[in-house]
């Protein structure tokens, strides 16, 4: 059994939290408000296209009352990084392992400034779920799946498979959740930074799910740019993407649902502060240090800035 503290149980969180609590392990679910209250009093509740089920685990808005974990999932959205990496201390031992399952790529770095690069893990969660009610999870569509490895190196280039990683992964299909331990783990982060920016950057600034972008040739054509900027940022970085990544996504786009859309656009579309800054402005500001032009990428964080400014 492995002790798991998942920081932040939204819809990526509540989903994984669930299913491992459900196989047996050790499970604590760090939220907060009517979501806190209501999973602490009816348990969790996950309507999901695999299978829904309902679990009881402990949850609190507390860390201090868990204390040290073998693995901490950390789920929060990235604008709430640094915040919840300060009280991250009571779930630390020795060999815990702080595994981001978050959108971007610079979020492990603001982690190991607070904690230390020895505790960090690179992760990364393929999934669609969202939070629908106090307690409850609704998984969408994706494969579930998880994908996670160390870093070397404070965070330049990949690390070994340890006993902690294969330990996890092991519990991970355990409890029905494929997962993948790569050979260089910021390889499959970037390569899923490349696909949000584009989707996301398009059914957000368009306020069209992702069928409406894929029929008009012009805008998939943007979707493809996108791509290929946050590709070659990613090379310029050291991170050796393969040639074929823009192909690779959009051919896996065509097989996605028409109706999609993303947490970009949902949170514009209700007023809820955006992760622009780490998805877009992160890849603009990262492009201008090395000299790589990133225009469609410029132009997406234009467009959304004064929006994400409201709602900031």
């Amino acid at each position: 059994m492995v002790k798991i503290a998942v920081y932040g149980a939204g819809g990526v969180g509540g989903y994984f939290g669930g299913r491992l609590a459900l196989a047996g392990h050790e499970v604590h679910l760090i939220a907060r408000g009517d979501h806190l209250d209501a999973i602490r009093q009816h348990g969790l509740r996950v309507d999901s296209v695999r299978g829904g089920f309902d679990v009881r685990v402990p949850a609190t808005d507390d860390p201090g009352q868990i204390g040290p974990s073998d693995i901490v999932l950390f789920c929060v959205k990235s604008y709430d990084t640094a915040a919840a990496a300060s009280r991250l201390a009571p779930l630390l031992g020795d060999a815990t392992a702080v595994v981001s399952l978050q959108n971007g790529v610079d979020n492990e770095s603001t982690l190991a400034d607070a904690i230390g690069w020895r505790h960090v893990v690179g992760g990364a969660s393929f999934i669609f779920a969202t939070i629908t009610g106090p307690g409850v999870i609704d998984h969408t569509g994706g494969p579930a799946s998880l994908a996670f490895g160390e870093f070397g190196d404070s965070g330049t280039m990949a690390g070994p498979r340890s006993d902690r990683v294969l330990a996890l992964a092991e519990a991970c299909r355990a409890a029905d959740i494929p997962t993948d331990v790569p050979d260089d783990i910021r390889v499959v982060l970037w390569s899923k930074y490349a696909f949000i920016c584009a989707q996301a950057g398009m059914t957000a600034t368009t306020r069209l799910p992702i069928g409406d972008i894929r029929e008009c040739e012009p805008s998939w054509r943007m979707f493809a740019t996108l791509v290929a900027e946050a590709a070659a940022v990613a090379r310029a970085e050291g991170v050796p993407l393969p040639d074929s990544v823009v192909d690779d996504h959009l051919r896996a786009t065509m097989k996605l649902e028409p109706t999609g859309r993303s947490s970009l656009y949902h949170d514009l579309a209700t007023g809820h502060r955006m992760e622009l800054e780490a998805l877009h402005g992160t890849l603009s500001r990262l492009g201008a240090r090395h000299g790589v032009p990133t225009p469609a990428t410029d132009a997406v964080y234009a467009i959304l800035s004064p929006f994400s400014r409201a709602g900031s």
